[in-house]
């Protein structure tokens, strides 16, 4: 059994050597590549992460796959919200910033509606699922 750091590497490296498709649980969804600065220790993390395209910004989603607990990855945004994100063949610089009520509830809503799996995730949950908009520094 592979572990979750495992699994995101060979995702990773899909994602780099095919353009930004991968197959397996994400083929067909809108992923994107979110490299983060560790809230406590200061080295870079990327993660693979399924967004929704909002205007000029990514929106993607701390799902932790349903864990009770939010993503590592999102403690990291909260204390440093300057990111890089990869999609397809772009990389870029970016700025995080979670998003309250109604913009979360209305962005999550149009996620669980392309993908039901999202509201799976929330119903199992007892944290408020957070949203987090990614815009682009020019």
């Amino acid at each position: 059994m592979s572990t979750e750091r495992e699994r995101n590497a060979q995702i990773i490296e899909e994602f780099r050597a095919n353009d930004g498709r991968v197959g397996g649980h994400f083929e067909g969804r809108t992923l994107l590549l979110l490299t983060t600065t560790g809230a406590q220790t200061g080295r870079t993390h990327t993660t693979p992460a399924i967004y929704l395209e909002d205007a000029e910004r990514y929106i993607v989603f701390a799902s932790n796959g349903g864990a009770p607990n939010n993503p590592g990855w999102y403690h990291n945004v909260r204390a440093n919200p300057d990111v890089q994100v990869e999609v397809g063949t772009e990389s870029f610089p970016a700025t995080a910033a979670a998003l309250d009520r109604p913009e979360r509830d209305e962005l999550f809503r149009r996620q669980a509606d392309r993908d039901p799996s999202f509201d799976e995730y929330q119903a199992g949950m007892t944290r408020a699922m957070p949203v987090v908009a990614l815009t682009r520094i020019s």
